[in-house]
């Protein structure tokens, strides 16, 4: 099991009610680059990061959250490989998991904060309609 403190809300909530300074998205980003660093430094993929999985309090502090799609990373290990390529929200997932690239390793995280980025910067998900036209050119 994995306890984290009680957090007030969460970024998708915080981005729907209002705009972030440029200091607090500096603030944020830097957060959440540390935590992912800390995440692959263990050889493992978050696979699901988006607004809804960073937790915020009034401090401003960030934790990542929801590890249920997290999976190792390390290409010796037995599952190496094996990984799944439904995972992420559709609007923060990287291109080679849309083409069903079965190879993918920590850019596919990476990919995912920079989408993040943008949302915090624009108040809105960057690639909301992407999605549609990768499922379309699947067809």
């Amino acid at each position: 099991y994995i306890v984290q403190c009680l957090m007030e809300c969460d970024m998708y909530k915080l981005l729907k009610h209002q705009r972030l300074t440029e200091e607090h998205i500096c603030y944020f980003l830097y957060q959440i680059l540390r935590g992912l660093k800390y995440i692959h430094s263990a050889n493992v993929l978050h696979r699901d990061l988006k607004p809804s999985n960073l937790l915020l309090n009034t401090n401003c502090d960030l934790k990542i959250c929801d590890f249920g799609l997290a999976r190792v990373a390390d290409p010796n290990h037995e599952h190496a490989g094996l990984l799944t390529e439904y995972v992420a929200t559709r609007w923060y997932r990287a291109p080679e998991i849309m083409l069903n690239a079965r190879g993918y390793y920590k850019p596919i995280d990476i990919w995912s904060v920079g989408c993040i980025l943008a949302e915090m910067l624009t108040g809105r998900p960057i690639f909301p309609v992407l999605w549609v036209i990768f499922n379309a050119v699947k067809l």
